[in-house]
């Protein structure tokens, strides 16, 4: 249930930012924008939300997901007769969904993926450390002082 709630609340916040970016600015139909939108939830959901970001932080999280929806809706938009360069298009929708996904990232990070990471059985290992009192040891400067002290002959 976690997850469909995070996955709905992602689906229609991407979807109103890619109809403004997209839709409205850039002159994209609508189905068009929902299929990009169905695509890219698919894909940064599985990929940067459940695996980068339970590895990394929010920041690497943030970047991932901006690089694979750069090269998604790059790729998605390349054939269209709508856009002349379909690199800005990408780029600018990539930047809207970068800044959303910042903030998406906090919620899944404290409600999504943090039960998981508690339930997680963590190794009950405990070391110990061990202290002592140095043993003396024959070195050559102890050998040393031994033959010395022998052969020094007493004063008086």
């Amino acid at each position: 249930m976690r997850h469909f709630r995070a996955i709905s609340f992602k689906f229609i916040s991407t979807l109103a930012l890619m109809y403004i970016v997209l839709g409205v600015a850039l002159g994209l139909a609508f189905p068009l924008v929902l299929l990009f939108t169905m695509t890219l939830i698919a894909v940064e959901y599985i990929i940067g939300d459940l695996v980068i970001l339970r590895r990394t932080n929010n920041t690497v999280a943030t970047i991932a997901d901006f690089g694979m929806a750069l090269v998604l809706i790059w790729l998605m938009t390349a054939n269209l007769e709508a856009f002349r360069n379909p690199f800005y298009a990408a780029l600018v929708a990539s930047l809207a969904l970068a800044m959303f996904e910042y903030f998406f990232h906090r919620y899944v990070a404290n409600h999504i993926l943090s039960p998981d990471l508690s339930s997680r059985s963590h190794p009950t290992t405990q070391f110990q450390t061990e202290a002592s009192n140095e043993f003396h040891l024959n070195t050559t400067d102890d050998r040393y002082t031994k033959d010395h002290e022998k052969k020094k002959k007493p004063t008086i």
